[in-house]
């Protein structure tokens, strides 16, 4: 017989399928992989996109999202769980039910909008978001438009104003918020972390691409899969954007589709 192997760390993603590879369920799989990370997977919704746009996407029924997470979590040791694209206020509920059932928190990335433009949550869901999954969250994610969305509050110009807003979200209820400045005007792409007790900045200089597909997913994912290996949140937060940066930096050496490509989420090991 093999010898016995001691089990991996694992992590789980809740998200959208996304037919192009670039973002969601794969590019979660890919991020978990890459670190070392066993992956886990439930589906939310299938989308038919590739880096020109969304055509279409059809959801997957709450009742088959609660049957593979009660499928996951009743067999796997799963360490982190990052939540991604929940388009339905019924699917949010589910997810919402299932992690209070198995005591967990998760990575929330609150997909709004794709990259492209195309609308990706469904208005009255925004509502089950902020009240059912922002309590439950360990930490949220959001980029400066959504986190705009999430406070009622103008897209952010500047640092005071992401820290304010990550303020705000913090009393709504999320233990903690990463506030990604990725779409500040300028040459800083600088990330706040705040926990309700300190602001810890992660600062960067802008890399400039075509190819950002599933910058969001791949984040998110990076951070969950730290909080897998037993990373405090703010240590996953910062290697997590150490990972990205760097998979940014590796995008145009990927040619994939015709539109905005993916990060190089294999950067590490596909060109040495």
């Amino acid at each position: 017989m093999p010898p016995h192997t001691p089990t991996p760390p694992i992590a789980l993603t809740i998200a959208g399928s996304d037919s192009g590879g670039g973002a969601g369920i794969q590019a979660d799989l890919k991020t978990f992989s890459a670190l070392g990370v066993y992956g886990a997977s439930v589906v939310t919704a299938i989308t038919a996109q590739n880096t020109r746009g969304v055509t279409a996407v059809e959801d997957v029924s709450p009742e088959i999202v609660a049957a593979q997470i009660d499928a996951v979590f009743s067999d796997l040791e799963v360490k982190a769980v990052k939540i991604g694209m929940v388009s339905r206020r019924e699917t949010i509920a589910a997810i919402a039910e299932g992690l209070r059932r198995f005591e967990r928190r998760a990575v929330v990335d609150p997909v709004m909008v794709a990259t492209s433009g195309d609308p990706l949550l469904q208005p009255d869901a925004m509502a089950a978001l902020m009240h059912e999954l922002l309590p439950l969250a360990a930490v949220v994610t959001p980029n400066l438009p959504e986190a705009a969305l999430l406070t009622g509050r103008p897209i952010a110009e500047d640092e005071a104003e992401m820290t304010r807003q990550a303020e705000a979200l913090v009393r709504s209820g999320a233990r903690s918020v990463l506030i990604k400045g990725g779409h500040r005007k300028g040459g800083d792409a600088t990330d706040l972390f705040f926990d309700g007790d300190r602001l810890v900045r992660f600062p960067a200089k802008r890399i400039e691409t075509g190819n950002d597909h599933g910058t969001g997913c791949t984040l998110s994912a990076a951070i969950a899969a730290g909080l897998a290996k037993g990373q405090p949140l703010a240590e996953a937060a910062g290697t997590a954007k150490a990972y990205l940066h760097a998979a940014l930096s590796a995008a145009d050496r990927l040619t994939v589709g015709r539109g905005r490509g993916p990060v190089h989420h294999f950067h590490e090991w596909w060109e040495r």
